[in-house]
């Protein structure tokens, strides 16, 4: 890596759709970076994990459900002012647990109309834009 070049963190995140399309939005908690702030849940890549693993693992740590991945989405680089990550988004379903807040603040299904009405991360916001771009493309 060049002098003054950032290291580039693999985080995956999941857009967890429900059986009447909605998505599920988790908000920080005040204590976390970027507090308060909405996100798709999600975290960081394990060394010996790949995206899909480290999305599985993170989101039953998280929220105490199990997903199965149905679909990948684009990646996004965002460079927050004391981090850059590449978020690495995945459509998923819960197929089983009850959602149970082990980190966030709170939780909602939205509707896609309601999906940019929350204040959410930064880098969430170009995944949330290729979500619908996807959505009304099928």
């Amino acid at each position: 890596m060049k002098e003054g070049e950032r290291k580039i963190i693999d985080v995956t995140c999941a857009l967890i759709v429900d059986n009447k399309r909605q998505l599920l939005a988790t908000q920080r908690s005040a204590i976390m970076s970027l507090p308060l702030k909405w996100e798709l849940p999600g975290g960081k890549i394990e060394s010996d994990e790949t995206p899909e693993q480290c999305l599985i693992r993170e989101i039953k740590e998280e929220l105490n459900i199990e997903i199965e991945i149905i679909k990948s989405l684009t990646p996004n680089i965002h460079n927050y002012h004391f981090i850059t990550i590449k978020l690495i988004p995945f459509i998923c379903k819960c197929v089983n647990g009850e959602i149970e807040l082990k980190e966030h603040a709170d939780f909602k299904w939205l509707n896609t109309n309601e999906l940019l009405d929350l204040d959410w991360a930064d880098a969430d916001i170009p995944i949330l834009n290729n979500y619908l771009n996807y959505l009304n493309a099928i």
